[in-house]
């Protein structure tokens, strides 16, 4: 099963708790089908090639221990999954080869096994065919619950999916249905809010809500980068009329003018913050749109806005804020969540129909 445990640490616990909880529903299934083993993988960070990236038939068993970074290693996040997910978890230091067959042989009933980190081969980005026969060969059935890596062709989210029968995950499916319901049959007001950096990723998303939604309020660092390119849009993006603390933050006069917009609002999209938000002095904006937010979508109090967030700053957000239940749903993806909605193509959803 192909999951999301790419997570932000900090003294090697997980921090985005909530991509690894994600795939609990899933795999609480899988291990209520008798006789069923299940195995997880994911990837961690990005290892650097030069250091861990393994020539063709090469294993981490041909490794020894300096050479492979313990920074990139699921292992730190054994404990974690165990924890979160309510199951026995134990470690697999290979995701393909001997090492993994072993293991599987080996399973205790209730036992899931965590594999290593797939991208300390570069193969599975390059989406080799061989190593996908690699990662596929001892084992029946692909399961992919890792929306994230949607938008990825790569050998552990495609490779595998043309080699063995292969079915979305339980939360796969409900990122699709939540994201076709505000991409396609948003209740107006619709708005989106845009934030965050990287405005060539955010351009594409823009324009393809100015066809569908009644405003789109940009803030984050794209809000500068669109001043400083000179970049045009229509009347139904709204920009900042005022920023704080060196632009790193949107200013009171655009905070309470978002506000005004949000608070009529029926459908809310939200990916990206508003500022610097890790620092506490760029954090204001951030955290009045998003108190805005939640009192417009919250029911208990007479309001039923639909508000879907996303994104891996995002989902620290709402985590530390402890707001995470507070919304209508939390998608795990960043970029899968923007090329999802500019309506580019996910190979990871394709491979499995």
């Amino acid at each position: 099963m192909r999951v999301d445990f790419n997570v932000a640490l900090e003294n090697q616990d997980a921090k985005e708790k909530y991509k690894i909880f994600s795939s609990k529903e899933t795999i609480d299934y899988i291990l209520s089908q008798k006789g069923a083993k299940l195995a997880l993988v994911g990837h961690l960070g990005r290892p650097t090639a030069l250091k861990n990236c393994l020539i063709s038939g090469e294993t981490l068993s041909h490794r020894t221990a300096e050479q492979i970074d313990p920074q990139f290693s699921l292992k730190q996040l054994a404990d974690d999954a165990e924890r979160i997910l309510g199951i026995k978890v134990r470690f697999v230091p290979d995701c393909v080869g001997e090492r993994v067959k072993e293991s599987v042989e080996n399973q205790k009933p209730g036992e899931v096994l965590l594999l290593e980190n797939v991208r300390f081969y570069c193969n599975d980005e390059k989406n080799d065919s061989k190593f996908s026969e690699m990662l596929a060969e001892n084992f029946d059935i692909f399961i992919n619950d890792a929306f994230s890596v949607c938008h990825r062709n790569q050998a552990s989210v495609t490779g595998v999916a043309k080699i063995l029968p292969s079915y979305a995950g339980f939360w796969l499916q409900k990122e699709i249905e939540n994201l076709d319901k505000i991409k396609n049959n948003p209740e107006h007001p619709a708005v989106a809010i845009i934030g965050g950096a990287k405005i060539e990723t955010k351009v594409p998303l823009i324009n393809n809500f100015e066809k569908t939604y009644d405003y789109i309020l940009v803030g984050g660092k794209i809000a500068n980068e669109v001043s400083d390119q000179n970049l045009k849009f229509g009347e139904k993006v709204i920009l900042p009329v005022d920023f704080s603390g060196d632009r790193l933050d949107i200013g009171p006069k655009t905070i309470e003018k978002f506000k005004n917009i949000l608070s009529g609002a029926k459908t809310i999209v939200w990916n990206g913050p508003m500022g610097k938000f890790e620092e506490e002095k760029y954090a204001q904006g951030t955290k009045e749109i998003l108190k805005t937010v939640i009192e417009t979508s919250d029911v208990s109090i007479g309001n039923n806005a639909f508000a879907l967030m996303g994104g891996g700053e995002t989902v620290q957000l709402l985590e530390e804020t402890n707001a995470l239940d507070k919304i209508s749903f939390v998608s795990t993806g960043g970029g899968a969540m923007l090329e999802y909605l500019s309506g580019n193509p996910m190979p990871g959803i394709e491979a499995l129909k």
